[in-house]
């Protein structure tokens, strides 16, 4: 078939792994999904095999289950950013207005909740049908800590916005939260019991190894570029092809790769260590909790049990990458900031060491929206995760099927009534203004 347009788009650079996932590490070994060789055609070619390209092809498996599916992943499914990820799907969102609670700040508010409960929702149809148990989806509720007199006022005052909201919510003292927790460093805590808790490299795992006929998952399979072929699209991998009527861009940051949303998107990195094997007696409190922190950017804790014995994991520190990759020294530097932390939090743990440390990568836009839409014929987007992976980026390949299959829901009205991403300013001031405002917030954190 001849083509029809000199459109085309090829990769600037391809996506590198940051450190050691534990989630990963700490799995059975797998056997991957056979890389693409030669030439094969599609209805709909995915690139990225996250939660938003596997999300999207679950939704347009249940849309129309005759629609041929191909998904590209450049690396092992598991070990890229999903599988760096904390593991919350989370429900409510991580921050609201200071201001009263009212009008606009509201409306962002139910709008947020919608779009993470729709990605709450799929997951919770896979974990019933395929029967998973807790060690990979697990729906019991967040709590949200606090350590200073600071954080303990935002948890008040979020408190009672999430009552005027009529959401379920509970308040814990520091005894409370002590006592699921088994630390004395915090002073104070809120349960939201919507939230699901994944081990975010088994749930991808079982995901991609869930999907059927006509969905073809190759994995170590780099899309190149994407060319303009006829009515739709010749991808090139480095052994193989794909031709497909359409394409969902399911890889995040790495979307401008392509030349899509140049000085829109934000690269940022935040970094994750995870302890060796500990004696459970060693800590009191429950064997098995997730925590987020009362201020932006602070500290995540989860603590997770198996056959070995109990670990926890820290996740802190950002930084901004426009590289979309870190080095070792960076994770190197952050792992040092989460040994403070951790000893601050367990000293009863003294002498236990991280075992893993890694970095996972993020796309933040200016105004807080997806990098999501029609972004060229018969290409759509689902990027711009704005640090809530598992959650937005769920959502938004949910959305993006339904986008490509012309389906109508209120997912979709939600997000086509979202803004377009702004522009960035130009550089250097970017790269100043990101650094800037990344130092100052977690500064604002402090002991969080």
């Amino acid at each position: 078939m001849p083509r029809t347009s000199n459109e085309v788009f090829v990769a600037s650079r391809l996506p590198k792994r940051a450190g050691v996932s534990g989630w990963v590490a700490t799995l059975p070994s797998r056997r991957p999904h056979p890389a693409l060789h030669g030439s094969s055609t599609a209805d709909v070619a995915i690139i990225g095999a996250g939660f938003a390209g596997l999300s999207a092809a679950r939704r347009i498996s249940r849309l129309d289950p005759s629609v041929n599916v191909a998904i590209l992943e450049a690396g092992i499914v598991g070990e890229g950013p999903a599988g760096a990820n904390s593991g919350f799907i989370i429900d409510l969102p991580h921050e609201v207005s200071a201001d009263d609670f009212n009008g606009e700040s509201e409306d962002r508010f139910s709008q947020s909740v919608q779009i993470q409960r729709s990605a709450i929702a799929l997951a919770t149809e896979m974990a019933v049908e395929y029967g998973w148990g807790s060690d990979i989806f697990d729906p019991c509720g967040r709590y949200s800590v606090a350590i200073s007199p600071e954080g303990d006022k935002h948890l008040t005052d979020y408190a009672a916005r999430l009552s005027k909201m009529g959401e379920d919510h509970r308040l814990l003292s520091a005894g409370d939260i002590a006592a699921v927790t088994g630390s004395s460093a915090y002073t104070s805590g809120l349960f939201m019991p919507g939230t699901v808790i994944v081990q975010p490299a088994a749930y991808i795992r079982a995901v991609a190894d869930g999907l059927n006929e006509p969905i073809r998952l190759y994995e170590q399979t780099p899309a190149l570029s994407f060319e303009r072929f006829g009515n739709g699209w010749l991808i090139k991998t480095p052994q193989g092809s794909v031709q497909a009527e359409k394409i969902i861009l399911a890889n995040n940051g790495h979307a401008e790769s392509f030349g899509f949303f140049r000085g829109q998107l934000l690269h940022v990195f935040t970094y994750a260590s995870l302890t060796e094997e500990f004696d459970p007696s060693r800590l009191g409190g429950e064997r098995k909790w997730a925590a987020t922190p009362a201020l932006p950017m602070g500290t995540t804790v989860r603590r997770i049990n198996t056959t070995g014995g109990d670990r926890i994991l820290i996740r802190s520190r950002y930084s901004y990458n426009p590289g979309i990759k870190v080095n070792d020294a960076a994770i190197v530097r952050a792992g040092y900031l989460h040994d403070g932390k951790f000893v601050q939090r367990f000293p009863s743990l003294h002498g236990v060491g991280m075992q893993y440390r890694w970095a996972g990568a993020m796309a933040l836009t200016r105004n807080h929206v997806p990098a999501f839409g029609e972004i060229a014929r018969n290409v759509f987007a689902a990027c711009g995760c704005n640090g809530l992976g598992a959650s937005n980026s769920t959502a938004s390949g949910i959305a993006a099927a339904e986008l490509a299959l012309g389906h109508e829901s209120e997912l979709g009205r939600v997000y086509a009534r979202l803004a377009a991403p702004t522009a960035l300013p130009p550089q250097p001031l970017t790269t100043i203004g990101a650094k800037l405002h990344l130092a100052y917030r977690e500064w604002r954190a402090g002991a969080e």
